[in-house]
């Protein structure tokens, strides 16, 4: 039960976010090749232990709006599960452990994740409660977590790429503050977030329109781009566009609809359709590259 806690307070099903930094590798044409692998792989995780660091410091931070919060109030800080002293030791030998390990990577990596963690705890204290910036904030984490990937393995990434993946983020995140605003629209009292108050479901439904429809443009243009063409010597990975509008449309049909999409994570791990289309995806697109 203990580990269970612990399970939680580090937020493990969140770790799928960190797969951001695989993407260079994939569209590097590196993927099969061991020591890029490696290398990406070890960059995964220290960015996992970097998010868990960066979710049990927040917990510590919002832990009186947590209790008040109506899923929140579950996690093992709130509810009790685990003492604030418990999480403040794990957060001490986390920090230390990816401190040490970022002594033998390169200074461009180590920057960058140091500027995800800077960002996140700034972002914990202060950003999140400013209308815009918070979303921005969680955009940039993505963003960072993708150039991070390629300066692990030192390849060039794509401007294409980098914008696709900035508006994927921004996409997501306005989706997230919709659905927090649904889920609090019947009870004032229960708003934890001070920015909600900001926002309204109109003013949302137009940014996730505008993110969206730049998702699809990016990516689109990316696949045909004289650079991607070249690199990959195909210009077939226009084909991999369907997957992704799908994606785009199916997510937004989980929010309006089925009332989801405070939790990504939980999308991307248990809705069915979205599973498929994402493994597709990769299944595609690694045949199309490769």
């Amino acid at each position: 039960m203990i580990l269970k806690n612990y399970f939680k307070l580090l937020r493990v099903p969140q770790w799928i976010k960190n797969f951001f930094v695989f993407i260079p590798l994939v569209f590097s044409h590196h993927l099969f090749e061991k020591d890029y692998f490696a290398l990406s792989f070890i960059g995964f995780v220290l960015f996992c232990l970097t998010s868990s660091l960066v979710y049990i410091i927040n917990d510590i931070i919002d832990l009186e709006a947590d209790k008040a919060h109506p899923v929140k109030r579950l996690r093992p800080l709130p509810s009790g599960a685990l003492s604030k002293k418990k999480a403040v030791i794990l957060t001490a030998v986390i920090f230390i452990i990816v401190a040490a390990a970022l002594i033998n990577f390169n200074f461009s990596f180590s920057v960058s994740i140091a500027a995800y963690f800077f960002l996140n705890v700034f972002y914990s204290i202060y950003l999140k409660h400013i209308v815009l910036l918070d979303i921005f904030s969680i955009a940039a984490g993505f963003m960072i977590r993708v150039v991070a990937g390629a300066f692990i393995i030192s390849v060039e990434i794509s401007s294409w790429l980098l914008l696709t993946t900035m508006f994927v983020s921004l996409f997501l995140a306005v989706m997230k503050r919709q659905s927090e605003l649904k889920l609090v629209q019947d009870d004032t009292n229960s708003i934890t977030r001070k920015v909600l108050s900001s926002y309204s479901l109109e003013f949302t439904n137009q940014m996730a329109t505008v993110a969206s429809s730049a998702v699809i443009i990016c990516y689109a243009l990316y696949t045909v781009s004289s650079r991607t063409v070249s690199v990959f010597g195909s210009e077939n990975l226009i084909y991999t566009t369907p997957f992704v509008v799908f994606g785009i449309f199916r997510y937004m049909f989980l929010v309006h609809m089925n009332n989801k999409g405070e939790n990504t994570t939980e999308i991307m791990l248990t809705d069915l359709p979205m599973i498929l289309n994402i493994l597709l995806y990769i299944l595609v697109t690694t045949l199309i590259i490769y």
